[in-house]
């Protein structure tokens, strides 16, 4: 009698099953605790020391954040600097930031901003990606927003566009005006600000290379 094949022995697929399962299962755990690790917000305190988190605390709306390209990871990360007012202050306990952080998103959530735009690779995009907006020079000294809204910062620019969409048409596809309040606007601008120091593993991709983003040309 011919031997059989190991290929069309049952026992032998069912073992494979049984160890395939149990490694993919072991992985998966281990998976689930590194990235449970990789997503949980950092404090005040790793701030302070120079401790560079994934995902910052709330009191990151203190500090200075630029987009600077990683030579090792070959894309641009967060880079989070010295000490920047944010309408005003730098000095923003854990308590008030979070309570701005959390104002804004309901207020992303409220308003359906994800209707039209894309927050952390989630939502539309009818409108411009929001997850480095922060960053888009646009918004900053040089940039064509603080003239055209009359404002000296970039966080004050952008709650005034956020109010007002409709005076400061920037688009084909115009901002609608939302019926957003000022308290609800400086929430939103720190969750902007905060969304954009969130390492994203260059997401979204090739943002330093899109006309008027960061880098772009």
């Amino acid at each position: 009698m011919a031997n059989k094949s190991v290929w069309s022995d049952n026992r032998f697929w069912q073992r494979s099953a049984t160890w395939v399962t149990g490694f993919a299962s072991v992985l998966l755990i281990w998976l689930t605790f590194d990235t449970s690790a990789q997503i949980s917000m950092g404090d005040d305190t790793d701030l302070k020391n120079g401790v560079t988190k994934r995902v910052p605390g709330p009191t990151v709306i203190n500090y200075k954040i630029t987009y600077e390209m990683d030579a090792k990871r070959g894309h641009e990360v967060p880079v989070i600097g010295e000490k920047e007012k944010f309408f005003g202050r730098d000095d923003y306990s854990e308590d008030e930031a979070g309570a701005l952080l959390h104002l804004g998103k309901l207020g992303s959530q409220a308003k359906n901003c994800m209707d039209c735009h894309t927050l952390l690779g989630n939502g539309a995009y009818y409108a411009p990606d929001l997850t480095k907006s922060w960053l888009d020079p646009a918004w900053g000294p040089e940039g064509s927003m603080q003239s055209m809204t009359g404002k000296d910062t970039k966080e004050e620019a952008m709650a005034e566009f956020l109010q007002h969409p409709s005076q400061y048409p920037t688009h084909a596809r115009m901002m609608p005006d939302l019926g957003i309040t000022a308290a609800e606007a400086k929430g939103l601008v720190a969750f902007l600000k905060h969304m954009s120091s969130i390492d994203t593993n260059g997401f979204p991709r090739n943002f330093g290379k899109i006309q008027g983003a960061v880098h772009g040309k």
